[in-house]
């Protein structure tokens, strides 16, 4: 596509948006601090009801990066995050790119061995994290490369009421740390910051590595993703560049873990960079959510499929008016054309002026690349590629480029694009491929299409691809025609081996309010299903469950189903293999 067809659709939408954006030459830190200047009394962030301002905010950063200084932390020295959506992250963040050094961000609740592979991927030399996940860093940091484990608690950061409250409720439930434990408290760590008489502030450049997030890619493999200043900071651009309703001082509500690229980029550096303000959220749950969107105001969301359904189902909001948002952004999982008008219609009784909008990206290009326009939704779209962001649709084995309307493997190239992976020449040259255009693309795994006015549609991934009959099928787009079912909340598709076919497809099911499982309701659905889908994607069974298994993110976890049908399968020929002998 040319950059004149590219440049056409946000015109038509958002009226004089450049294609071509004026990005931050600088550092993250660097960019957050020329905000601050400009805006120093607003607030920055909201951690349960306190408010920062930004000078309050650099003058904790720079005290945390003087503190990272004195330990003998420098330019290109890793150091991992396991923190929740809390002040520290924000401080720990922007004072490691502050001095140059790289923020290994790790998901806290991950399992032991998981931790323990993140920092040897990263080589960190630090880990900071909550008391209450000490134990599973005190379990391998002797086999790492880690020199100091720096804890710190919720309660740090609350005023002396709050935090006596927090300690009678949820500070009782986490594990006492032993008095004599080699770990550095945070308020010893930020004390070590006024030993610092010299130059602390060594910022990187545009195109250093300053972030590792972590990735399943293409393959499914668990790989960490080298995302620079640049990245971060045209994502930024990108994102009030598309959304020109936001002014400084609007609130993003920050639900979304700071350990993904959706969290960190949009809800956190998005904002900061902007003169926004981050509305921090450490737990998630539908209520918790819910209260705090009301309570705060907040004028943006940014969430999973799954986190604004269960929002349409608290009884929170029954009677709020949602007239504040200015914008609401769905991303990470596909948003099904049912559940949108369902969100949509929630929207609309409760005062809203907008609709939900979704977007497309990867945690390889930070977030989203691209997102639906605020005036104008196609049936099915993902959106429009960002300013400066290509997106091209390719023949997965020739990378020759798709004809309009045709499917193909999505790619992309543009400033928000990574390095490559840690430690993975391979893993990264099956990523990041050279076209015949002498530029590098970003090959997603994922597969879609683009009309001729540029909008993108998504139609799942080419690796969860069923082959039955030596027909090709797609989980996400039998996912979207069961949830169409008056039956249906929400679905997962698999394939299940099969001696004849290769696979068999077969749906698992969550009922609507309303409907009991049974041979009825399993009769209906698959009537419905003979009238929406051809023969040979006819599911053989359908599963009716509570709830389906969910990953971190709040994605529908299909691989947890697959191996659950596999541990069947070989549970059966066990039992068979033992009768016959």
């Amino acid at each position: 596509m040319t950059e004149t067809e590219l440049k056409a659709p946000w015109k038509d939408h958002l009226g004089d948006l450049p294609f071509h954006l004026d990005y931050f030459d600088g550092s993250m830190y660097e960019a957050v601090k020329e905000t601050a200047e400009k805006y120093p009394d607003l607030p920055a962030y909201d951690f349960m009801g306190s408010k920062t301002t930004y000078r309050k905010m650099m003058a904790y950063i720079e005290q945390c990066a003087r503190s990272f200084k004195v330990m003998g932390i420098r330019r290109g020295d890793r150091i991992t995050i396991a923190l929740p959506n809390c002040p520290q992250a924000i401080a720990a963040f922007y004072a490691i790119n502050c001095i140059g050094a790289v923020a290994n961000v790790v998901h806290p609740l991950s399992a032991e061995k998981e931790l323990e592979r993140y920092v040897e991927i990263s080589h960190s030399r630090m880990v900071v994290t909550l008391d209450q996940f000490y134990e599973k860093f005190a379990a391998f940091r002797d086999e790492t490369d880690l020199e100091a484990i720096i804890l710190t608690s919720i309660k740090d950061e609350l005023n002396p009421a709050m935090a006596a409250g927090y300690m009678l409720t949820e500070g009782r439930k986490v594990p006492r740390v032993r008095r004599d434990a080699p770990v550095l408290w945070w308020k010893e760590f930020l004390r070590l910051g006024r030993r610092c008489r010299w130059k602390w502030d060594t910022p990187g450049g545009n195109d250093d590595t300053a972030v590792i997030l972590y990735s399943g890619g293409t393959t499914g493999t668990t790989k960490g993703a080298k995302l620079t200043n640049r990245n971060f900071n045209a994502h930024a651009a990108h994102i009030v560049g598309v959304n020109p309703m936001f002014t400084p001082g609007d609130r993003m509500l920050a639900a979304l873990p700071i350990f993904h690229g959706f969290g960190l980029g949009v809800c956190i550096h998005s904002m900061l960079a902007n003169g926004g303000c981050s509305v921090l959220m450490p737990r998630f749950t539908a209520d918790s959510y819910s209260k705090l969107m009301v309570k705060s105001k907040c004028n943006f969301l940014a969430g999973v499929p799954t986190l604004f359904e269960a929002m349409t189902r608290t009884d929170v909001l029954k009677k709020a008016d949602l007239g504040f948002l200015k914008g609401a952004f769905s991303g990470g999982d596909t948003l099904s054309i049912e559940l949108k008008k369902k969100i949509d219609q929630f929207l609309e009784e409760h005062g809203s002026p907008i609709r939900i909008r979704e977007g497309y990206g990867a945690t390889e290009t930070v977030a989203a690349i691209c997102l639906t326009p605020p005036d104008k939704h196609k049936v099915g779209s993902i959106g429009l590629p960002f300013p400066d962001t290509y997106i091209q649709i390719v023949d997965p084995d020739t990378l020759e480029e798709m004809p309009y309307g045709e499917v193909g493997e999505i790619a992309i190239c543009g400033p928000t694009v990574m390095k490559g992976y840690v430690n993975s020449k391979e893993e990264t040259e099956k990523v990041l491929r050279k076209h015949a255009d002498g530029h590098i693309w970003c090959h997603t795994g994922d597969l879609g299409f683009m009309d001729k006015e540029g909008f993108v549609f998504f139609k799942g991934r080419i690796k969860r691809m069923i082959i039955s009959s030596g027909y090709n099928i797609y989980p996400a787009q039998m996912e979207n025609i069961l949830n169409g079912s008056k039956y249906v909340s929400k679905s997962c598709v698999i394939g299940v081996p099969d001696s004849y076919r290769m696979q068999k497809i077969k749906a698992f099911v969550v009922l609507n309010p309303g409907y009991e499982p049974g041979e009825e309701t399993w009769l209906h659905i698959m009537a419905y299903c003979k009238k929406h889908v051809a023969r040979y994607m006819m599911p053989y069974d359908i599963e009716f469950r509570e709830e389906l298994p969910l990953t971190k993110l709040g994605k529908i976890a299909y691989r947890e189903l697959e191996e659950e049908e596999l541990a069947k399968i070989q549970d059966q020929n066990n039992r068979g293999m033992d009768s016959n002998g």
